[in-house]
C-alpha cells in the first residue's frame, strides 16, 4: 500500500526520527547531573515543542482540560522527577500516535476532497463570435456551452451537438465511461473524455448536480450521531475529572501521611499521578470515534452513496423496515407507449392532445407521450396548464380542456370512460368532457432491484414495503416478481405520507424505517421517514434535497452497500468504545494503586490510541473500496 504524506506529516515523520535516534543514543550514555538534563531537553523540545505551546494557549484562553495540557503536565512532571528518559518517551509515543490519527484522517479524507476536485473552474461561453472562459456562477439557463475533451461539464445540460464518453466515477462510483449524444440530459461534474459537445444548460450552476453534492458534502460532518454526542459529553466532564483525581492523587496521600506522621513519599505519589494524567488522556475515544464516522461516510461517497451527515449513517444501521416508491426506484422509469385505445376521433389526434398537455412536465410518462408524438412542440397551442397531484393534468389545447391522467382524474371531472385491466400504466384522455381514449404505458424493473431486495433480506431487513401511485394489478405484479412482503397502489403524496406514519407506528423501539424514493412526489415521504433515501442521477431536487442519503447512480443495490458500511461503521465504534474505555479503566487503576509504571501509561494512552484508530480506518475497505466492484 502507497503511503503519501502531506508537507505537514512528512515534518512530523522526520521530528519523530530524529528524536528517537537522539532519545535512543541518550539512553545509552552514562551521564547524570545538569548534562543529563540538558541532552534530553533537545529531542523534548524537538517533539513536544508543538504541545507545549498548545497547552500554554489554551490555558491563556481558559480552555485547560485537553489532550495537549495532559501530555503537558505529565512529561513536565515526569522531568522534575529527573525521569527523563521517560517524559521524553511519553510525548515521542504520543506524536508517532498523533501522526497514526492524521493519516487516518487523510486516507478517508481523500474520497471527499475527490469530490471537492468536481467543482468546474470555468463553463466555456460564446461572446461576441468568440468563445471564452466564464464563471459558471454567471451562466443563465439555456445558454449554449462548449465541453472540449478533459473537460469538466460545470452545470446540468442537455447535449445538442456532438457525441462523447463521460467519466462519471466522481458522482457515481461507477467507473465505466457513460456514452452520450444529442438529446440526451447531462450532469456537472462528469469529465468529458473524448468527442466536442456543445451543451445547453437547464439550469443555473447553484441548482446544479456539483453545486448541490459539494454542499451536502461540506455540511455533512455538522450533523453528529448520538455515538458522537455521547463521546464529545463524555470528554467535557471526563478530562476535569481525571485532572482533579491527578490532583488529589499527588497531594492528599502525602498531606494524610506527614499528619500520621508517616514518610510522605512525595516523588511516589507525584509519580503515581502523573501516570496516571498520562493513562486517563481520551484521545483513543476522542479521535477514534469521529474518525470512524468520518471514514464511513468517505466509503460511502466512493461508492456514490452520499450520506448527509453520521446521524444518519449511525441511523441506517439500525433499519428493519424498508420502503420503496416504484417508479424510477425498482423500475426504470424508461417508459415507452405500448398500445394506443381509441373510443372517439383518431389514433393521432389522441396522442397528440396527451403529448401537448403533459409538454411541461418532466415525468418519464409524459417524456414517453411526447417522444411517441415525434413531432415538434407547438407550445403556443397550450394554455392554462395544472398539474392536479396524484391524478394528471388538465391543460387547454387549441381552445379545448385535455384532461391526460389516471382513473381519479376520470372520476374527479365525472368523464364516462371504459376501465383497462391491463398490466401497464394508463393514461386516460378527454376533450371537453368527452372521453378520447387511453394510452398504455410500459416500465422496465431494473435489473438489479430484485437481487437488491432479496441481498436485504439477508442483510437484517424484516419487512419490505412498496408505496406506488399506479394500478393495484401493476403494483402487485412487481411486488411479487420482486418478493416485496407489502404492497399498496393509487396512492397520493400525502395518502404515502400516511402509510408510512403508519408503519412507523409498527416499529420497534430500536428499528429504523427507510424510504428510497426519486420524484418530487416523494419529498413529503422522504422527509417523514426515519431516513430518507433518494435516487440522485435521476431523481428531482426536491427529493434530494428532502433525503438523508442520495444513491448517485440510481442502483438499488446501492442501499445494501450503505447498509453494509454502516453496520460496519458502528460495530467499529462500539469495539473502539468498549476497548478504550475497559483498558483505559484497568489502567487507571493499576496507576493509582503504584502498579503502573509510565511504559504501560504510554501503552494506555499511545496504544490504545493507535489501535482504536487502525480499527476505525478499517471502514474504509467495506464494500467496493480501493477498485474492489
Amino acid at each position: 500500500m502507497e503511503v503519501v504524506m502531506n508537507k505537514k506529516q512528512k515534518k512530523m515523520l522526520y521530528r519523530i526520527i530524529i528524536s528517537s535516534i537522539l532519545w535512543l543514543f541518550f539512553s545509552f550514555l552514562k551521564v547524570e547531573g545538569i548534562l543529563k538534563f540538558i541532552l534530553f531537553m533537545i529531542p523534548y523540545y524537538i517533539i513536544g515543542y508543538d504541545i507545549l505551546k498548545k497547552a500554554f494557549k489554551g490555558i491563556l484562553k481558559k480552555q485547560v482540560f485537553d489532550e495537549n495540557f495532559l501530555m503537558a503536565i505529565a512529561t513536565i512532571g515526569a522531568i522534575l522527577l529527573k525521569d527523563y528518559r521517560e517524559g521524553v518517551a511519553v510525548m515521542l509515543f504520543y506524536q508517532i500516535g498523533e501522526l497514526f490519527q492524521s493519516y487516518a484522517v487523510g486516507k478517508s479524507r481523500k474520497n471527499i476532497s475527490e469530490l471537492m476536485d468536481i467543482r468546474p473552474d470555468y463553463a466555456n461561453v460564446k461572446i461576441d463570435g468568440e468563445w471564452e472562459k466564464v464563471d459558471p456562477d454567471e451562466v443563465e439557463i439555456g445558454t449554449l456551452i462548449e465541453v472540449k475533451p478533459g473537460e469538466k461539464i460545470p452545470i446540468d445540460g442537455k447535449v445538442v451537438s456532438g457525441t462523447a464518453s463521460l467519466n462519471t466515477s466522481a458522482l457515481t462510483g461507477e467507473s465505466k465511461p457513460a456514452q452520450v449524444k444529442e438529446g440526451d440530459e447531462v450532469l456537472s461534474g462528469c469529465i468529458n473524455l473524448d468527442g466536442l459537445l456543445y451543451i445547453q444548460t437547464t439550469k443555473e450552476f447553484t441548482e446544479s448536480t456539483v453545486s448541490k453534492i459539494l454542499d451536502l458534502v461540506e455540511n455533512a460532518s455538522s450533523r453528529k450521531s448520538k455515538s458522537e454526542d455521547f463521546i464529545s459529553k463524555f470528554a467535557r466532564y471526563y478530562t476535569p475529572a481525571v485532572c482533579y483525581s491527578a490532583l488529589f492523587l499527588a497531594f492528599v496521600p502525602p498531606v494524610v501521611s506527614l499528619i500520621l506522621k508517616v514518610d510522605p513519599q512525595w516523588s511516589q505519589w507525584i509519580f503515581r499521578a502523573l501516570t496516571f494524567l498520562v493513562i486517563s488522556c481520551p484521545c483513543a475515544l476522542v479521535i477514534s470515534i469521529p474518525l470512524s464516522f468520518f471514514a464511513g461516510i468517505g466509503a460511502c461517497s466512493h461508492e456514490g452513496i452520499l450520506v448527509k451527515g453520521s446521524n444518519y449513517l449511525e441511523a441506517l444501521s439500525k433499519c428493519d423496515t424498508m420502503v420503496f416508491d416504484k417508479t424510477g426506484t425498482l423500475t426504470k422509469g424508461v417508459f415507452e407507449v405500448s398500445e394506443i385505445k381509441v373510443n372517439q376521433g383518431t389514433r393521432e389526434q389522441l396522442i397528440e392532445y396527451a403529448a401537448l398537455a403533459e409538454s411541461y412536465s418532466s415525468h418519464p410518462i409524459s417524456l414517453s407521450l411526447m417522444k411517441a408524438y415525434g413531432k415538434e412542440m407547438d407550445k403556443n397551442r397550450i394554455s392554462q396548464i395544472e398539474e392536479i397531484s396524484g391524478h394528471g393534468i388538465k391543460a387547454i389545447v387549441d381552445g379545448n380542456r385535455i384532461l391526460a391522467g389516471n382513473q381519479l382524474l376520470m372520476e374527479k371531472y365525472q368523464i364516462p370512460y371504459k376501465k383497462e385491466e391491463v398490466d401497464s400504466t394508463i393514461v386516460y384522455v378527454s376533450c371537453n368532457q368527452q372521453y378520447l381514449g387511453a394510452i398504455l404505458i410500459s416500465d422496465v424493473i431494473k435489473p438489479t432491484s430484485s437481487q437488491a431486495i432479496q441481498q436485504l433480506k439477508k442483510n437484517g431487513i424484516k419487512k419490505t414495503v412498496m408505496l406506488t401511485g399506479d394500478q393495484k394489478k401493476v403494483a402487485i405484479d412487481v411486488a411479487r416478481e420482486l418478493n416485496i412482503d407489502c404492497t399498496y397502489s393509487q396512492l397520493l403524496p400525502d395518502q404515502k405520507v400516511e402509510k408510512v406514519e403508519a408503519l412507523l407506528k409498527e416499529q420497534s423501539k430500536d428499528g429504523k424505517l427507510a424510504f428510497v424514493g426519486d420524484g418530487i412526489n416523494d419529498a413529503p415521504v422522504l422527509s417523514r421517514a426515519d431516513i430518507g433515501i433518494a435516487m440522485g442521477a435521476l431523481g428531482s431536487d426536491a427529493a434530494i434535497e428532502a433525503a438523508d442519503v442520495v444513491l448517485m447512480d440510481d442502483d438499488p443495490l446501492k442501499i445494501v452497500q450503505a447498509m453494509r458500511i454502516s453496520r460496519k461503521c458502528i460495530r467499529i465504534v462500539y469495539e473502539n468504545i468498549v476497548f478504550a474505555i475497559g483498558i483505559k479503566g484497568i489502567c487507571l487503576i493499576l496507576g493509582a494503586l503504584g502498579f503502573a509504571n509510565m511504559w504501560m501509561a504510554i501503552f494506555a494512552d499511545v496504544g490504545v490510541m493507535v489501535i482504536a484508530v487502525l480499527n476505525a480506518i478499517r471502514v474504509l475497505y467495506t464494500g467496493g473500496y480501493h477498485g474492489k466492484k
